[in-house]
């Protein structure tokens, strides 16, 4: 058996990253806001650029758990567009049939760091804003997997990919954005044709009904064969329709930058089920990738490899339905 063939379908953007102090937050009488005046002129102490963007992030983890990663999605002819395709070509990552934009720019985010790891993230979606994705573009990768991060609301897009994959036996994994869950009863009508579903705990609230995770993640098992829902500090569950995996924290690590967490997480977890791994390995090797990106600027840097020396972790399965 040959190597997965997994296509990561969605944005990717060029990232620029400025850090300084006047990104600290200070008490105010409203709570808390940036030391910023308009009209100053003010220092940064450093400045890193990068790439980004759900779907780019994702084929990086896919090709750097060794897997034929594609990416497919919608870029600007420019600079940003170039240091995109640069990025994704390092990795190993196919995009031959990336479209290219002739009217708007590649997608950008301007991401002001606080020393906290926290950041105010300045957004430019640009030709990521429609996709107008074709059957012809998903039939020239031949994959065995499809990986699909937010489509900024192209349900149009969203829809055809589902339908293609469904006909043709192609495994479907759903990282959804806002844009996509607000639509919910569109959505909720198209869980069916998706094989693993990917959200946080406050968008899968925007899809079932439930206070905790568990209630959340008993509803998505009955409309999806593979679920998983994070809940920040609180770690994240997840289901294969029998049991129900409840993981804590991995580490408690300086966090230098949070861009990119979620995607390491969500695709990692991906990554070790295509692999063949079992849910508690997938969810260990999800929460290492997240780890590991937090700790370094950037959405990819931390990536990890297939074979990265993980720490121990304990994950608890219970039955789906006591």
């Amino acid at each position: 058996m040959g190597k997965p063939r997994v296509l990561a379908i969605g944005a990717a953007v060029q990232d620029v990253f400025l850090q300084g102090s006047i990104f600290s937050p200070h008490n105010t009488v409203g709570g808390f806001m940036e030391q910023f005046v308009p009209g100053s002129k003010n220092d940064v102490e450093q400045v890193t650029f990068s790439t980004g963007g759900g779907a780019s992030n994702a084929a990086d983890t896919f090709a750097r758990h060794g897997f034929r990663s594609s990416f497919l999605g919608r870029i600007g002819r420019d600079v940003a567009g170039r240091a995109v395709m640069e990025a994704l070509h390092r990795d190993g990552v196919a995009t031959k049939e990336v479209s290219l934009d002739d009217k708007q720019s590649t997608g950008y985010s301007v991401l002001l760091l606080a020393p906290s790891g926290e950041r105010t993230i300045l957004t430019y979606r640009g030709a990521s804003e429609i996709y107008n994705l074709r059957a012809r573009q998903l039939a020239a990768h031949k994959a065995d997997w499809y990986y699909i991060s937010s489509l900024a609301g192209d349900f149009a897009s969203l829809t055809m990919i589902l339908r293609y994959a469904h006909r043709h036996h192609i495994k479907v994994a759903i990282n959804p954005g806002k844009d996509e869950l607000r639509r919910s009863k569109d959505f909720k009508a198209l869980l069916p044709l998706i094989t693993l579903l990917s959200v946080n705990k406050q968008e899968a609230q925007m899809l079932f009904s439930g206070d905790t995770s568990l209630q959340l993640i008993r509803q998505a098992a009955t409309q999806v064969p593979l679920t998983i829902i994070t809940d920040g500090p609180q770690g994240s569950v997840a289901s294969d329709g029998q049991q129900v995996y409840h993981a804590g924290m991995y580490q408690n690590v300086p966090v230098i930058d949070r861009t990119g967490a979620g995607d390491a997480f969500s695709s990692g977890f991906t990554a070790s089920l295509i692999d063949g791994q079992s849910m508690e390995r997938a969810l260990l090797f999800a929460s290492a990738n997240s780890t590991s990106v937090v700790e370094q600027i950037g959405a990819k840097a931390g990536i990890l490899t297939k074979r990265a020396k993980l720490q121990s972790m304990p994950v608890v399965a219970r039955p789906l339905h006591p």
